[in-house]
């Protein structure tokens, strides 16, 4: 063993030492907390990412390469982008399907279809693009996009659809795929809450011309930072990986037309078309091959969870809705959303504080109904139907947390602070 070998292994030794000591994101009954989430990454990933770090290659290259094809492969997808956050997968998705070298490439001024419980970056990319958002409302059951409303909107300008799989409960596929075939709508999943979602025996994002994830800290599983377009078709594969970086050609697997018609330009700087630097990093390539392994008992873990609560919280079922898995669908569970009814005799920020102060964290349900975000004032967009159930949600919803660190312990915990909150208000 070499004296290189020999220190990288004493390092190595060191960290997962130091995160024996002092990473442990379990409950804890004694100091109790629930976080709206805790690391799943430890000794593993920070070796690897040390490994690259030392190496000095950090750049986008062959660990970045490894994993998107791990993760096409897992899935069974044909391509995958990796870059470097959930937000430019969905800008370069749109970015890709509305470049004027993609064939019937989206325009601006053509609508395409969203729902009002959305995320801002899914909305934000289709007015960058000069496309214009079509907002519809939710079934408010699963929370997801309702195809009829979906049908409602249809007009002589609508070009397409995204979708949201809302918390990782998977969209009605079935009629909304039913419903771009019939009018040849563009479909895109924004999958970014959605990591290990199915439907009907099919991963998420392999319904539409292209399916976007993230990789965020507090997602099922991450690269810190980091992000994936999915996508069977090779031509939206190849355009994704050049606006990805700088519009040059380094990372298409099919350079030669290119090639042929621009043999006077060196092909190390051969721009082709406009682009970003949206590319990721070794370190999240790297991580995201120690991390894809496990993201099945992360899911599993949200899941035992979702019951665990739905059961224990079942009793106030008279107060509180909860969002419902879609039928033929196996949903990833990202969080844990509760929507208050109308006849319960106090607020989601009564609820809230209750909980706050039990040191148990709690969030909105993504964005609420992104047409009442002050934003929506500044661009076009179209909204379709009162949005009641979206503007319910944004009112009256609310979410704590749901990943692996959450045990029974802590569900039980989660639980009796909320029986506890009943009680003081005369509903126990």
């Amino acid at each position: 063993m070499s004296d290189r070998e020999k220190l990288l292994n004493d390092v190595k030794r060191s960290v997962a030492a130091y995160c024996e000591a002092f990473h442990d994101f379990g409950f804890k009954p004694n100091d109790p907390i629930v976080r709206l989430h805790e690391p799943t990454f430890g000794a593993e990933e920070i070796n690897a990412a040390v490994e690259v770090l030392l190496s000095t290659r950090v750049t986008m290259g062959p660990k970045v390469k490894s994993f998107e094809r791990e993760f096409a492969d897992k899935f069974g997808f044909r391509h995958g982008v990796m870059n470097n956050s959930g937000s430019s997968a969905n800008l370069l998705a749109i970015a890709a399907l509305s470049n004027i070298k993609t064939r019937g490439h989206l325009r601006p001024g053509d609508e395409v279809i969203v729902p009002a419980l959305s995320w801002s970056t899914t909305i934000a990319p289709l007015i960058q693009y000069g496309l214009v958002p079509v907002i519809v409302d939710i079934d408010p059951v699963t929370l997801n996009i309702d195809p009829n409303e979906i049908e409602r909107a249809i007009g002589p300008k609508t070009r397409g659809v995204m979708l949201v799989h809302v918390y990782g409960n998977v969209c009605d596929m079935a009629a909304i795929t039913d419903i771009c075939r019939r009018h040849e709508l563009v479909l895109i999943e924004d999958c970014c809450e959605a990591l290990d979602a199915w439907y009907d025996g099919r991963p998420v994002g392999k319904f539409g011309s292209i399916g976007t994830f993230s990789f965020y800290f507090s997602h099922h599983m991450t690269t810190l930072e980091g992000g994936i377009c999915v996508t069977d078709d090779l031509e939206l594969a190849e355009m994704m990986r050049i606006l990805r970086a700088h519009g040059w050609l380094r990372e298409v697997e099919k350079p030669e037309p290119y090639l042929a018609e621009n043999g006077d330009v060196d092909p190390r700087f051969l721009f082709v078309n406009l682009g970003y630097n949206l590319r990721a990093t070794e370190l999240q390539g790297v991580f995201g091959s120690v991390q894809l392994p496990k993201l099945r008992s992360y899911v599993d873990a949200r899941r035992a969870n979702t019951a665990g609560f739905q059961q224990s919280l079942s009793r106030w079922s008279d107060l509180i809705d909860f969002q419902q898995e879609t039928p033929g669908a196996r949903s990833s569970c990202f969080g844990f959303p509760i929507t208050l009814k109308d006849s319960a005799p106090f607020t989601t920020a009564d609820l809230s504080r209750h909980l706050n102060a039990a040191k148990i964290e709690t969030r909105p349900i993504i964005c609420g109904n992104v047409a009442l975000q002050p934003v929506m004032k500044l661009y076009e967009h179209r909204v379709v139907g009162d949005l009641k159930h979206s503007t319910r949600v944004m009112r009256r919803g609310m979410s704590f947390a749901n990943h692996q660190a959450v045990d029974g312990a802590a569900r039980d915990y989660v639980c009796g602070e909320i029986s506890k909150f009943m009680i003081t208000r005369g509903l126990g």
